[in-house]
Order: C-alpha cells, then sequence, then structure tokens
C-alpha cells in the first residue's frame, strides 16, 4: 500500500465556487466523471456496538482502521470493499471488488463467502465481524467533484449534498430514504504522496483556515 497525505476542510459554498473556479483552470477532472465533472457515490460504513471508528475519528487516534463498501449510484457494475487506515499521520486505502450477490448476502449476516475470496482484506473484515461484532452500520450518499493532477499524484475533490440513511443499510436500493446531514457544508479533500507543488497550495489556500477533522461517516452519525 502506498502512503498517502490527506487533508480535510469544511467549506460554505461561498468558499466552494471560489475554490473550485481556480482548480478548473489548473487542474483537470477525474476522467471517470460524466459531462458535469461530477458523480454520486454511495457508502456503507461498518462500525462496531460500541461505535470504535466513530469514536477513534472523534477521538483524533492516530492508529486506526474502518471498513466500507462503496459503488457509485445507479450503477451496480462496480462496487468495492474497502479499509482505509490512519498510520502515524498517514493514509494508506486497501480495496477489492465485490458483486451485488455478495453484499446482499453481506447484508443478510452471511460472511463465509469473505473467506471463499481469499483476499487479505476480505479475511480481516470476517475477523472483524466475528472478534468485534463489526456490522453495517449507516449509508453515506452524496455528490463528489474530482480534480486531478500528475505531478504529486494529487487528487482534491468537493463533496456536497452529504445524505444519510440514519439507521437505513439498504445499500442496494437507490430510492433508499435519506436525509441532510446537518448543516449544509462542502467538504474538502487534498491527497498526494509525497509532495504537492507550491501553486496549487497557493489556489487552495482560503485566508487563515485550517484543516478540520470533519468526516462523512461522523456527519451522518447525528442522529444516532
Amino acid at each position: 500500500m502506498t502512503a498517502r497525505r490527506e487533508y480535510k476542510h469544511s467549506l460554505n459554498f461561498g468558499d466552494y465556487i471560489v475554490l473550485r473556479n481556480r482548480l478548473r483552470h489548473t487542474m483537470k477532472r477525474d476522467p471517470h466523471t460524466g459531462l458535469n465533472g461530477e458523480y454520486r457515490v454511495r457508502s456503507l460504513y461498518f462500525d462496531t456496538p460500541g461505535d470504535k471508528a466513530l469514536r477513534e475519528k472523534i477521538d483524533g487516534v492516530d492508529n486506526r482502521d474502518k471498513f466500507r463498501i462503496r459503488r457509485y449510484l445507479n450503477s451496480e457494475d462496480y462496487i468495492v470493499l474497502e479499509k482505509k487506515s490512519k498510520r502515524h499521520g498517514l493514509c494508506y486505502k486497501q480495496s477489492a471488488r465485490v458483486t451485488v450477490d455478495e453484499v446482499r448476502a453481506l447484508l443478510n449476516g452471511e460472511t463465509k463467502w469473505l473467506l471463499d475470496k481469499n483476499l487479505p482484506i476480505a479475511k480481516e473484515l470476517y475477523t472483524r465481524i466475528q472478534s468485534e461484532c463489526l456490522s453495517p452500520k449507516t449509508v453515506v450518499d452524496y455528490i463528489r467533484e474530482p480534480f486531478i493532477y500528475a505531478a504529486g499524484n494529487v487528487r482534491v475533490t468537493f463533496d456536497r449534498d452529504i445524505h444519510t440513511g440514519v439507521f437505513s443499510t439498504d445499500f442496494l436500493n437507490d430510492e433508499m430514504p435519506a436525509v441532510p446531514a446537518g448543516d449544509e457544508i462542502v467538504l474538502l479533500e487534498v491527497k498526494y504522496d509525497q509532495f504537492i507543488p507550491s501553486h496549487l497550495v497557493n489556489l487552495l489556500r482560503l485566508g487563515d483556515r485550517r484543516a478540520s477533522a470533519c468526516s462523512k461517516y461522523a456527519l451522518c452519525r447525528i442522529y444516532g
């Protein structure tokens, strides 16, 4: 796994418009987006009965993991199981493709297929389910607008229209009811490998604003 640096900022809509207009002239659109340069993402997050992943995120624990399943709304062609880890301020991500039937089985409490896949990430999720009672906790929906820059492997994303399924884990249902996750904000995420070009740093500056510990999962757990 390649270590990535990751910083997040919570923006108001005015700041989002300013930064987006700056980046449009410097960075490229992610080629996986549609004509409007964005796509809708849905993630299903896992947590323990005591909300270990949520509490570690809020408390800023430096050595932590979280599991999720991700897909693009209105499409079942590409679904991935992901494990995101934080180690000494650096971020790591493992992922593996999963099928609709496998996800449906997991939502029904069937876990043996995780061992049958014979993949480290699937085996670890199985172990966590057995040892920590890890289970699907909530669905997070949002619109993502991504920009990329080759030097430094920089990826800048704006996530907006963040909605939560509250207590629902009906991940495969495109019509699943969802509600806004608190106040209307745009979440800026900046990710890169070893360095980020200085001119991009300057473009991303907004006065004296600082990186925050904001996360979509934490936002979407405000109702329980």
